[in-house]
């Protein structure tokens, strides 16, 4: 029989052992299913990086929060976890998306539980259909998810693979996001303003100049975009594109990558968004507005440049398109000359 200290020690031991086999689980990139709450967490050394979530309350999947590796969270919370000093606009707009505004005749962009009571029928929503595989690693982790293009009619328009890569350089984080898209009927994405890759940003990244306003989208249907609420963290914000547009004179402007780079409190930190040259319509339209929408559409061009002809990019039953981007997360601002390093790292990725 073994006696209270030994007992004790062997206790002591055990959780010891326990809180090492924790410490070591914790390392590295940890992508990490949990279907019956609807998410995948993706943790940095066992401190949060992002979660693909599929909530009831959202009409696509998307990645929520984004966390910089400073603990830095740049997603705007509304709707899912409103924040005082943050704007309640656009309630479609939450975490990092990707859909389009005009497929086949269907919104899948603005669809959201507020929309008016008429509207479902010409919505359309991104269904979440499977975890197909999570990998972790030390330095890269990897989550491939498929999804369905369902419109108000019930119309099953497209099939969507998802492949993320989560990965670390040094003190900044990553995620590469490809997306293919295989057509179920003749496919039309009309050239439209909603779309393709979309951020909606926390309050410390809006541009300081955005007053708030009236903002339509295609088909001339208006929100209201207030100004934004007084809070301790004032905005900060300023984009800059690869061709040197600033500002809100990025908006409508192409370019191989865009940055937005903000301070709150003491601490800069930047989101970058990165096109593939192998996608349609490269470089992209940047459809970036100071009160806080980041969004890389490449299938819009005249609605951006009147003098452009529309792109409307089709695909025939049974064809596939593949989307790639690169969205980096910097805890500090950063050079064009580092950017433009990296977009031709991630251009000379895919041959």
């Amino acid at each position: 029989m073994r006696s209270p200290i030994s007992l004790t020690l062997l206790v002591v031991t055990l959780a010891g052992m326990s809180n090492a086999f924790a410490a070591i689980r914790s390392k590295g990139i940890q992508v990490v299913a949990d279907e019956s709450h609807r998410r995948v967490d993706i943790t940095i050394d066992g401190k949060p990086f992002t979660s693909y979530i599929w909530p009831v309350s959202l009409k696509k999947p998307i990645l929520y929060p984004l966390i910089t590796e400073d603990g830095i969270t740049v997603t705007r919370g509304y709707p899912l976890d409103p924040r005082p000093d943050e704007r309640v606009d656009h309630p479609h707009h939450a975490g990092l998306w990707f859909n389009y505004g005009d497929v086949n005749g269907f919104d899948f962009w603005n669809n959201s539980d507020a929309i008016k009571p008429e509207a479902p029928s010409k919505m359309g929503t991104i269904i979440h259909t499977r975890v197909v595989s999570t990998k972790s690693g030390a330095d890269s982790g990897e989550l491939v998810v498929e999804s369905e293009w369902i419109t108000g009619t019930n119309q099953k328009l497209l099939t969507q693979t998802t492949r993320y890569v989560f990965m670390r350089h040094n003190h900044d984080r990553v995620i590469d996001q490809t997306v293919t898209l295989k057509a179920l009927d003749h496919i039309t994405f009309k050239d439209d303003k909603e779309g393709l890759l979309g951020l909606r940003v926390a309050r410390w990244l809006e541009s300081p100049d955005e007053k708030g306003g009236t903002f339509m989208d295609a088909n001339g249907n208006p929100t209201e975009v207030a100004a934004a609420p007084v809070g301790p963290n004032p905005a900060t914000g300023i984009y800059l594109t690869s061709e040197g547009a600033q500002g809100n004179a990025a908006w409508g402007t192409r370019g191989r990558w865009c940055s937005l780079t903000g301070k709150i409190g003491d601490r800069s930190a930047t989101v970058v968004i990165f096109d593939q040259p192998h996608n349609p319509g490269y470089p992209t339209y940047w459809h970036a507005r100071g009160y806080g929408l980041f969004a890389a559409n490449p299938l819009g061009r005249s609605i951006f440049d009147p003098k452009q002809s529309a792109f409307n990019y089709a695909l025939e039953k049974g064809q596939s398109v593949t989307f790639r981007y690169r969205v980096a997360l910097f805890s500090r601002s950063i050079t064009s000359a580092e950017l433009n390093g990296e977009a031709d790292e991630f251009a000379a990725e895919v041959k």
